[in-house]
């Protein structure tokens, strides 16, 4: 935090750094000037000196970009500073200070190196190259030519024959306008003029003002240190050129070209181009008016005003072709972004898995062709013609992912929308809504061929799909919603969804179509999860139990746990009707929880007194929660129950199968277990009856479905090899056997002539409440 605080607060201070540091050499460029020759040449050495010091630090400490520039920059100050510590060692010595070639060789040098640094700034004009600005350089370097001729060379050295001026002098003009052209190429190929850039075209302007008095100064007879104005402007130059490497932008990164605003553009363009010609005209008229003139009067004036005028034509046509690229680019762009907003709209609309329209654009489409008033060809409604949806998701698709993985499940999914696209008819849209749910379309179906459409659909599913070289055996189940009049978008989704919903119900790979009733019974079902919600919460549900009778000696063993629900004030609620509303709300998880602690709880004394036990119907969403054996433990500790008289019943197919969720719940199981609890198959035969899961997997009772019982005498031959076989592998196993629907003293005798240990049904006892259990133990059981 304080390194933080410390550059918040160094921030602002080093931001006018620049401001600082050129301010501090305003009075010394101010003193300059009435000092003498040897302290003038000293406020040129701190200038010049300052600056190299200000360049190394802020390349040292990364304040600077372009280090080639700023290098160069500081090369040039290196050889002023020289110069001027030579000059003034020997103005102190006594010297004249001037006439010293090889020191003024060293300081004319500063100029081209000056050049070469503001050359070195990177062009970022768009439609140029690194030769950017080199054409309005050398229009402004021509139109410099001239008027340095007309006002400098020609009125103070050809027109003063009598008066000689040292050749130091003369270079003066020339390598000003090599500045000159330099600066001006900056300003054109640099895009954005910032604080750097400003500072070093001031520092340019003041070397070139001190340079044209100091030449017009020395052709009038001056001394050679020049008038005061030079020397305020020398110094003043170099703390310019220090503070433009501390101004914050000198750090920055080259800025995007800007197109320039054509307005001053134009004026300036205008001004340059007629300077160069009036100053010619200007000349001509002078000499004549002296009464002569030579060549050199024509030719100097007049060639680079013709170079001009190239120059001005070679940068129009640059400029009309820099347009035309920036049309064409302003036409790719516009392309490029029709190109991606078509991309992003289809994107919007589209499966990014299988390319089909999804659930937005089947949308649009069917509010499209239901609203009032639409165009009938694209309707398919008008007039009761027809048309209609069908949806529809794929059965065991979960299966697929959880024994293949993800990837295996989506090119499943693609092959299915590759499949199914090659039965659309003109004018069908089939679009994935996600997952593995699918929706087919059809604007111009009647009733009986919508669901020819869903059947064959559904047809096509049944073969074999080949995935990775694995042959997957998929089937899909559907239902479909034929379109009225009065149909609207949302309630075709809605109707369809009941329909996909019923045909679950009726067993799957089927398709059935959507009616009233089924919207009716949609909303019953709605209806008893949310009194089945409240009743949980209202403690109006009850358990009944059932006896399990040991068949050799009609002994009760232990009881079945059953849900019943009784509302007030109203008829009773079968299982058959809230049990499959609690599967599907999700409620059967807290439903379950409830059952198993209150039958543990009423259990518990029963078992204390005379060792039955209680079994407890479990859902597989209540095991493929991940805290359900914590949830057991919870119930056993609270009642008080052992382990060992809780048995747990399952279905077969919970236990079948692979993938994460049949992993998690044999890990169930199998802790259970180690604590005692014992694990039953219900309905055991109905199901996927394998022998391999019989054997590897952690069961101890097998519960044989009463449909394997004989429900007349004559049944008994074709029956009895079933359940003799069922009872004869569990035994094999260790297994114990509990026959559920013993209804008749027949098939108590048989089931005990067949060595089933266990039976329950009518006959050995109806179920029952819990005092009405309590009663029936006291009197058949004998303690354990």
């Amino acid at each position: 935090m304080r390194a933080s605080a410390t550059m918040v607060s160094a921030g602002p201070a080093r931001a006018h750094a620049w401001w600082w540091y050129l301010l501090a050499g305003v009075p010394l460029a101010l003193l300059a000037p009435r000092l003498p020759a040897a302290g003038q040449e000293l406020s040129y050495i701190a200038g010049a000196g300052s600056a190299i010091v200000m360049v190394v630090r802020a390349l040292r400490r990364g304040r600077a970009t372009r280090r080639r520039t700023w290098m160069l920059l500081a090369g040039a100050m290196g050889c002023a500073t020289v110069a001027n510590i030579c000059w003034a060692v020997d103005v102190a010595l006594g010297g004249p200070g001037a006439g010293m070639v090889p020191v003024e060789a060293m300081y004319f040098a500063m100029y081209p190196v000056i050049a070469a640094g503001l050359l070195s700034l990177p062009a970022t004009n768009r439609y140029g190259s690194k030769l950017a600005g080199f054409t309005e350089a050398g229009i402004a370097l021509c139109t410099a030519v001239v008027v340095t001729w007309v006002l400098l060379y020609d009125p103070f050295i050809r027109d003063q024959p009598g008066h000689t001026v040292s050749l130091n002098i003369t270079l003066y003009p020339p390598l000003d306008l090599l500045i000159l052209a330099t600066a001006v190429r900056m300003v054109v190929a640099t895009g954005t003029l910032r604080g750097t850039h400003l500072l070093l075209l001031a520092g340019t302007a003041s070397l070139l003002t001190a340079d044209v008095s100091y030449f017009v100064s020395n052709a009038l007879g001056g001394s050679w240190a020049g008038p005061g104005f030079s020397v305020f402007c020398w110094t003043i130059t170099y703390f310019f050129v220090g503070a433009s490497v501390l101004h914050p932008s000198a750090a920055a990164p080259p800025a995007p070209a800007r197109p320039s605003s054509s307005m001053w553009m134009t004026v300036v363009y205008a001004i340059v181009v007629l300077i160069g010609p009036a100053a010619a005209v200007y000349s001509l008229l002078l000499q004549v008016h002296r009464g002569g003139f030579d060549s050199l009067d024509v030719i100097v004036p007049l060639a680079p005003a013709a170079v001009t005028a190239v120059l001005l034509v070679v940068r129009l046509g640059h400029a009309g072709r820099a347009e035309l690229r920036r049309s064409l680019d302003l036409q790719d762009a516009l392309h490029q972004q029709s190109q991606m907003q078509a991309l992003l709209r289809h994107h919007a609309l589209h499966d990014a898995l299988t390319g089909l329209p999804n659930r937005r654009l089947l949308d649009d489409r069917l509010t499209d062709m239901l609203r009032p008033g639409a165009d009938p060809r694209r309707r398919g409604v008008a007039e009761g013609d027809g048309g209609g949806l069908v949806l529809f998701d794929l059965d065991g698709f979960k299966d697929v992912n959880d024994r293949f993985g993800h990837p295996t499940g989506d090119a499943l999914l693609v092959a299915v929308a590759r499949r199914l696209e090659a039965l659309l008819d003109p004018g069908d849209t089939l679009a994935r809504l996600g997952g593995d749910e699918f929706a087919l379309l059809c604007p111009r179906a009647d009733a009986a061929e919508l669901l020819e459409r869903g059947e064959r659909m559904l047809v096509a599913l049944r073969r074999p799909v080949e995935v990775g070289g694995a042959e997957l055996f998929v089937s899909a189940t559907a239902g479909a919603r034929h379109f009225t009049a009065a149909t609207g978008a949302t309630t075709v989704l809605s109707d369809a969804d009941v329909a996909l919903y019923a045909a679950k119900a009726a067993g799957k790979d089927r398709v059935l179509p959507f009616d009233e009733q089924l919207r009716d019974e949609q909303l019953q079902r709605s209806r008893t999860a949310e009194l089945l919600r409240a009743a949980l919460a209202a403690d109006e549900l009850a358990v009944h139990y059932q006896p399990i009778v040991a068949l050799d000696g009609q002994r009760i063993v232990g009881v079945e746990a059953l849900v019943r629900w009784y509302p007030p004030g109203g008829a009773p609620i079968g299982p058959d009707r809230f049990i499959p509303v609690a599967e599907a709300s999700g409620l059967i998880v807290a439903l379950g929880d409830w059952v198993l602690a209150r039958a543990c709880r009423d259990a518990a004394s029963w078992h204390a007194r005379t060792g039955a036990g209680v079994s407890v119907n479990v859902s597989p969403r209540q095991l493929a929660e991940p805290d359900f054996v914590a949830r057991v433990h919870r119930a056993l500790a609270s009642s008080g129950l052992p382990g060992p008289a809780l048995t747990l019943e399952i279905t077969e197919g919970v236990l079948v199968g692979a993938g994460p969720q049949a992993e998690q719940t044999i890990a169930h199981l199998t802790a259970l277990r180690a604590i005692g609890v014992r694990v039953a198959i219900d309905d055991f035969g109905t199901g996927y009856s394998s022998l391999a899961y019989l054997r590897d997997l952690p069961i101890d009772i097998l519960k044989i479905d009463r449909s394997f019982l004989p429900h007349r005498c004559d049944d008994v031959p074709g029956q009895t090899a079933l359940v003799r076989a069922i009872v004869d592998l569990a035994r094999s196993l260790s297994l114990t056997t509990v026959a559920e629907g013993v209804e008749t003293p027949e098939h108590a005798e048989l089931l005990r002539s067949l060595g089933c240990d266990r039976g329950q049904g009518y006959l050995l006892g109806r179920p029952s409440p819990a005092a009405t259990i309590d009663d029936a133990l006291t009197r058949s059981l004998t303690p354990a």
